[in-house]
């Protein structure tokens, strides 16, 4: 404060000597260079107006006689275009030609770069009115360079002062792809990082910003910060509009060194395809940071014109420069002052170096382009250069840098209105109004999320509970039933323990599902790993149990069914069969049960299972009109190797399911008396299998629905465990509540095993019975033809005085007749009940000789159908006899053979009677074998 009032005072002595002394007239020029960017289409265009606000100053300046006495300054200047290219170009023309130059004046951060870089090499002092590239501040590249615009950078302190005073912590960049901007954005971020303020994304384009635009909205961007010249301004506030990235939910931040009507300008040369109340609508409320361009006080310069003087005389030279003001402001209106400053700084410098060059003996004049040290009194005159300008306090930093305040504006309803002041050196934001929001509510960083775990519902796992605690109830009754009953026949041949061992595993895989039910609403986030484990060793464990002893089952039953018969006769000792298949069982088991801990142990040291998290698309509450959404997550059980783990588990598994129902349908058709439930087991394996293969793909599929996931896999576990159940132990239940007395020796069921090779056998023998059956029915016909011939013979002795005297065999159904002699003829029937099945009768008789007074008979079993056999013994001096014996294939088991051996037993004396009687005699000759057999 102090040294502006120095300044004062130097400005008020300074006008006081001029009017007390006469200066000599200015005769000599000293020439200076201007690079202004007026006719480009790209970049920043601001020479249009700072032009001639430089010719202004130039004038004001020559105007001052106490001011560089006897000199007066000359600018010749050309346009850049903002290209750097030609800004290069424009400088080599200044330096080559003719007068010498002392200083150059350039502006645009692109052409700025290359200047200042290369003017080191000609000892020319730059002095930029309008380069905000924080990259220009680097002393060691550009070391003869001076600024009047303000860096880029102060403007991140604001920014950031904003941001932290509204309460945002989370902000987006979007940024074109220019120097200026890249080094400005470099600076921001290491601001915000200290300030602990996230940047979400960071987004640059070239020229077309939609899709980075685009990727804003993708981002969830509420707090932009925007880095771009005014032609993409407008293609970015376009695109805007057209992603629905304005509003009461987002805060743009632009430059604040636009023209106020930026938004609006152009439109039609850009090819910006919106209209101008749709910009404006995307434009309201967004907030602008920029340097302080023009000064705030209304008071006099060193030109001796207030802030609003000059205003006037840039406006009316503007118009004669074919710019309208009432219709838009030329690009550049804003960084006008800068220009008209930076020509009073260079008069200012020039004028104290003229003055310590003459304390030397040497003069301006003097100066050339190899003169180190004339440029080095330029350069401390520029550094210690300090005055009240138009701008403001002109002063600069030890980098070259203006030293300036912040201005914060606010776009309400179309117009910039200020809302406050950000001085950098005190850190002090002051508010001169309160910043109004659309919507009345100031907008938020960022979607609410409300983070909402999927759970599995309170109803379903209760039911799900209780019928696995039904499960597991029944599941222990029938073990105590298999031990209570043990030594029933039925019970035995069954094999308890290995009954016993499925129901374990039923028991273990119905305590899953309680632990497949808890989540993070029920267990502790820190034990949660715990049950993670236990339901895969309840799963595992428990599927091998009880699967396990159903294969060891059915691969007993296998077994013994490829077995040769040799070996079959071996086993037919009943107690040494079943101590075998007992051991049997145990080996599978122990083995399946052997592999699932060496693979669990080792899980669960190398790569145990811990809570994961997995989170869904964002969700939008039904019950809420504020900026919230539902992030919808789910916890899972999962390790780093998961996959691995789950292959190896799945594999032999699978493996023993197809091996399982290999041997289910292999022994089918297959009964063992030891075993007496391998159908059922057999049924229960396929059941088990079918239900594996539709709830694996299914629960994949719905694996990120809680309910239905849990629902669906416990549903499919309970129903296959009670399946099981119900199919192996209900009969037996049934059947020992029926007979609870009954010791049950198990004869119902065979005790040999039928091998494929039987099967075979017994396929053929059934074609063959077929044929026989066939054969048979026209013997019958043809017996029924001889009986009614016999009827009619017989009626025909009747007639004659002779009536035959019927035989009756005590057995059932047994008739044997024997007509009485007419001539030469005679014939006896015997008509025998229907054999049993799997049975056959033999009678042989051999020759009268050997036997003269019985027939030898013998009894057999084996498969055949329905026969019929006729014998008639003839001779020339007795009458034919004839028997017949129908039989029809029965099951030969049990009681039923009892009763037919004894039929068997009644027939053959049936036999025997009509043997020895005189009728069935033969007159001494002799029967062969073949005539007697039957």
């Amino acid at each position: 404060m102090s040294e502006f009032r120095f300044m004062i005072f130097l400005v008020i002595v300074l006008a006081t000597v001029t009017h007390c002394h006469k200066w000599p007239p200015k005769t000599k020029v000293l020439h200076i260079g201007g690079i202004f960017p007026i006719n480009g289409t790209e970049g920043w265009q601001g020479g249009m107006a700072c032009q001639p606000s430089a010719m202004m100053a130039l004038e004001d300046v020559n105007s001052r006689s106490d001011l560089l006495p006897g000199y007066k300054l000359k600018l010749h200047w050309n346009d850049s275009e903002c290209e750097p290219g030609l800004g290069a170009l424009v400088m080599y023309d200044l330096l080559y030609k003719p007068p010498q130059k002392l200083m150059l004046l350039a502006g645009c951060s692109t052409v700025c770069t290359t200047v200042a870089e290369a003017a080191k090499m000609w000892n020319l002092v730059v002095l930029s009115y309008g380069a905000s590239s924080p990259a220009l501040s680097n002393r060691q590249r550009f070391p003869t360079l001076f600024r009047t615009h303000p860096s880029a950078t102060v403007h991140n302190p604001t920014r950031v002062k904003i941001l932290q005073n509204f309460g945002w912590s989370r902000i987006a960049i979007l940024q074109q792809a220019e120097e200026v901007f890249i080094s400005t954005v470099e600076d921001l971020e290491t601001r915000c990082r200290e300030s602990g303020i996230e940047i979400v994304t960071r987004q640059s384009f070239l020229n077309d910003p939609s899709e980075s635009v685009r990727n804003l909205r993708r981002q969830d961007a509420r707090i932009i910060v925007g880095l771009f010249y005014v032609v993409a301004a407008r293609r970015v506030l376009c695109e805007m509009y057209k992603q629905g990235l304005y509003g009461s939910s987002y805060v743009w931040f632009f430059i604040g060194w636009y023209e106020d009507n930026w938004y609006e300008a152009n439109l039609a040369q850009e090819k910006i395809e919106c209209t101008r109340e749709q910009m404006k609508e995307a434009a309201e409320g967004h907030l602008t940071t920029e340097a302080l361009n023009w000064n705030q006080d209304n008071q006099k310069t060193i030109s001796g014109m207030t802030v609003e003087d000059y205003r006037k005389r840039l406006n009316a030279e503007l118009l004669k420069n074919s710019h309208d003001v009432t219709v838009r402001f030329p690009d550049g209106y804003q960084e006008a002052p800068l220009a008209y400053d930076a020509v009073w700084a260079v008069a200012l410098a020039l004028n104290r170096t003229m003055h310590r060059l003459a304390e030397r003996g040497r003069s301006l004049d003097d100066f050339t382009y190899n003169d180190a040290v004339s440029a080095g009194e330029i350069y401390s005159a520029m550094n210690a250069t300090q005055f009240l300008g138009v701008s403001g306090t002109v002063a600069f930093s030890s980098k070259g840098d203006r030293i300036a305040w912040t201005l914060i504006e606010q776009m309400i309803h179309g117009q910039y209105n200020k809302v406050g002041y950000y001085d950098t050196q005190t850190d002090n934001l002051t508010w001169l109004a309160e910043a109004r929001w659309i919507g009345g509510k100031i907008p938020q960083d960022r979607t609410i999320i409300i983070d909402k775990l999927r759970t599995v519902s309170f109803g379903l796992f209760v039911t799900m509970s209780l019928v696995s605690s039904v499960g597991i109830a029944a599941a222990i009754g029938l073990i105590i039933f298999n031990l209570v009953y043990r030594e029933q026949k039925l019970i035995e041949l069954s094999q308890p323990a290995c009954n016993n061992v499925m129901l374990v595993g039923i028991v273990l895989l119905l305590s899953s599902v309680i632990l497949l039910g808890m989540d993070g609403d029920t267990v502790p986030v820190i034990h949660f790993p715990v049950v993670c484990q236990l339901r895969a060793w309840l799963l595992c464990l428990g599927f091998t149990l009880a699967f396990g002893a159903m294969f060891s089952k059915v691969w007993r039953v296998h077994r013994q069914s490829t077995k040769s018969k040799e070996e079959t006769n071996k086993m037919k000792d009943k107690k040494s069969r079943t101590q075998s298949a007992k051991s049997k069982v145990d080996w599978v088991l122990v083995g399946l049960s052997f592999i699932d801990v060496i693979i669990l142990t080792i899980w669960a040291i190398v790569d145990p299972q811990i809570r994961t998290v997995e989170n869904f698309q964002l969700e939008n509450p039904t019950d809420t009109e504020k900026d919230i959404k539902i992030r919808p997550s789910m916890e899972h059980c999962e390790s780093k190797h998961q996959n691995i783990w789950l292959g190896v588990v799945y594999g032999y598994k699978g493996l023993l399911l197809i091996f399982g129902l290999f041997l289910a349908y292999e022994t089918r058709s297959m009964k063992v008396r030891s075993i007496n439930d391998s159908r059922y087991v057999g049924m229960s394996i396929y059941n088990v299998v079918v239900l594996c293969l539709i709830t694996a793909p299914v629960s994949l599929v719905i694996s990120s629905q809680a309910d239905a996931s849990f629902a669906f896999v416990t549903a499919a576990l309970a129903f296959c465990c009670f399946i099981s159940m119900a199919l192996i132990f209900v009969p037996k239940v049934v059947e020992v509540v029926r007979n609870p007395d009954r010791p049950g020796d198990g004869d119902d069921e065979t005790d040999q095993t039928v091998s494929k090779e039987e099967e075979e056998r017994y396929r053929k023998l059934q074609q063959e019975n077929e044929q026989l059956q066939q054969l048979i029915a026209s013997r019958e016909h043809k017996l029924k033809l001889l009986n009614q011939r016999l009827l009619e013979r017989n009626a025909s002795v009747n007639v004659n005085g002779i009536t035959p005297s019927p035989i009756v065999s005590a057995s059932n159904n047994t008739t044997v007749s024997t007509p009485p002699m007419s001539g030469s003829t005679r014939t006896t029937t015997i008509h025998l009940p229907p054999a049993k099945k799997n049975s056959e009768v033999r009678f042989s008789t051999s020759s009268m000789e050997m036997l003269p007074n019985k027939t030898r008979v013998g009894v057999g079993i084996m498969k055949i159908h329905c026969t019929e056999t006729i014998v008639t013994d003839t001779a020339s001096t007795a009458t034919p006899t004839t028997l017949v014996f129908n039989e029809q294939v029965v099951d030969g088991s049990g009681d039923d053979q009892e009763e037919y051996e004894e039929e068997c037993v009644a027939g053959v004396e049936l036999i025997e009677k009509i043997t020895d009687s005189p009728m069935f005699q033969r007159g001494g000759a002799a029967r062969s074998p073949e005539e007697s057999y039957l």
